[in-house]
């Protein structure tokens, strides 16, 4: 693909989707039932899968092959993840954009959308509401538009760090915008923000095309598929990746974000850290065309191939998705959440704005409140956490790998989430939920091995417990 003029690039970019061999490894024959075994055995050693082991996963659509899968996603994401699940929020931050994305609802032509940009103030506002809920770990959303810069990007990551109320703190600042150029992350990643996130939004170049009108930068497939490149170039190790299901065939958008992830580890030695599957969603202003909208049935499909296609990233199912959905699709393969969440501009503290829907950039399925979410999570036996330890101790990137792939991070992780579930359970739970917490704690001590690490661990739960000691971790 043709480089642009006057667009940064990253040193080596180019652009490693190719859909006619996609195309080909998706009308390939039916794979043996042994072919499935073999995939399914290597995946649950834990090792990634090509692309043409994911293509046949994808191919077997015999219902004993299928449920083949399910039990394998489902095994694997307990022998990688245990019972945990990583819990967010979405903060919205502006909706000017001059993008004219035929599927989003702040695209530039769109007359009904409700331009708004927070100012510092009013991100200071929404982030003590999202403390005073007991929120940890944000997600700050922009458009693609000029006032959005990698300063103010920057700059708004710092005024989140530096809410206090009470005892709550956001620790971890996710960012989801446009590419930046090598600057622009390096002044991003000095913010102190974790995961940069950029969805390629469909890995098919005539939809990519025809979605994204190509006088706008993010008309340039190249640009945008180099865009974490340039992150990882910059010093941004932990990245994010994802698909908008919904605009083409949902095997070819597995495949592409399987290749990026493949492209991503190959040459920077470590994977997307995670990954997005958001289903296209009715918008204010936005006309659907159903012809490759996906059943709840393939959609838990893909994210099971997902989960055994990349066993170590993390894969997020967000609150687009019913609770019945998110509650399914935890069991086999997601392993972080949004909960209580707002996206409209100031719809933390604006819930009564009569005019708050109309701010929306798509519908949700799940609005229950955070305390809802922490509950139901519980009663299923999963372990709610808000633990940020790696990402502040440095264990990201090619640190993190060298943890997590051979199991070591269980040794961090579940020590680590029962600590911030209790921070929870003291400061913000209803007394349902921290009863529920509290049921589940005793049953998590009850199961770690007696020992120097147990002991450590309940020194610092008694810590938390005796007062105003936080932020505790290993």
């Amino acid at each position: 693909m043709k480089k642009l003029p006057n667009i940064e690039y990253s040193r080596h970019a180019v652009d490693f989707i190719d859909d006619q061999r996609i195309a080909q490894l998706l009308r390939s024959p039916q794979p043996e039932a042994s072919r499935i075994r073999d995939i399914v055995a290597k995946s649950l050693d834990k090792q990634a899968l090509d692309l043409e082991e994911t293509a046949a996963l994808l191919r077997a659509d015999d219902p004993e092959a299928v449920a083949s899968v399910f039990e394998a996603a489902r095994e694997l994401k307990r022998r990688v993840y245990g019972n945990r699940i990583v819990l967010f929020a979405p903060l919205y931050i502006g909706s000017q954009c001059v993008n004219d994305c035929q599927y989003c609802a702040f695209r530039s032509s769109n007359p009904a959308a409700v331009r708004r940009t927070l100012n510092l103030d009013e991100v200071g506002a929404q982030v003590k509401s999202l403390e005073d809920r007991g929120h940890k770990r944000l997600i700050l959303v922009f458009g693609e538009h000029p006032d959005y810069s990698a300063e103010f990007i920057a700059e708004a990551v710092r005024a989140v760090y530096q809410v206090r109320s009470g005892h709550g703190e956001i620790r971890r600042v996710n960012i989801n915008a446009a590419p930046l150029d090598l600057a622009g992350f390096r002044q991003v990643k000095a913010a102190g923000i974790g995961t940069y996130q950029i969805f390629q939004e469909t890995y098919h170049h005539p939809t990519y095309a025809k979605m994204h009108p190509p006088k706008t930068r993010k008309g340039d497939f190249l640009y945008r598929l180099d865009g974490l490149d340039r992150a990882m170039e910059a010093g941004c190790d932990d990245v994010g990746i994802g698909a908008l299901f919904g605009l083409y065939d949902w095997r070819h958008e597995v495949l592409g974000l399987v290749a990026h992830s493949l492209h991503l580890q190959e040459r920077y030695g470590v994977g997307p850290h995670t990954i997005s599957f958001p289903r296209l969603r009715p918008a204010c202003g936005v006309r659907i065309d159903e012809q490759w909208q996906v059943d709840d049935h393939d959609f838990q499909r893909l994210i099971a191939i997902l989960r055994l296609a990349v066993p170590y990233t993390g894969l997020i199912c967000t609150a687009r998705e019913t609770p019945a959905i998110r509650r399914r699709v935890m069991e086999f393969g997601v392993s972080q959440i949004d909960a209580g969440s707002r996206i409209e501009l100031g719809g933390y503290t604006e819930a009564g704005d009569s005019q708050i829907m109309e701010r929306e950039q798509f519908s949700l399925g799940d609005i229950r409140p955070l305390d809802t979410v922490i509950r139901e999570l519980l009663q299923d036996g999963y372990i709610p956490s808000f633990c940020t330890a790696c990402y502040r101790l440095g264990r990201t990137g090619e640190h993190f790998m060298e943890f997590a792939i051979p199991g070591f991070i269980k040794r961090y992780c579940t020590p680590n989430a029962l600590t911030t579930l209790l921070e929870y359970l003291l400061d913000y739970a209803s007394p349902e939920t921290r009863q529920a917490g509290e049921r589940l704690l005793e049953r998590e001590l009850a199961e770690i091995p007696d020992g120097e690490p147990k002991q450590l661990l309940l020194e610092r739960l008694r810590e938390l417990r005796g007062g105003e000691q936080r932020d505790l971790y290993f």
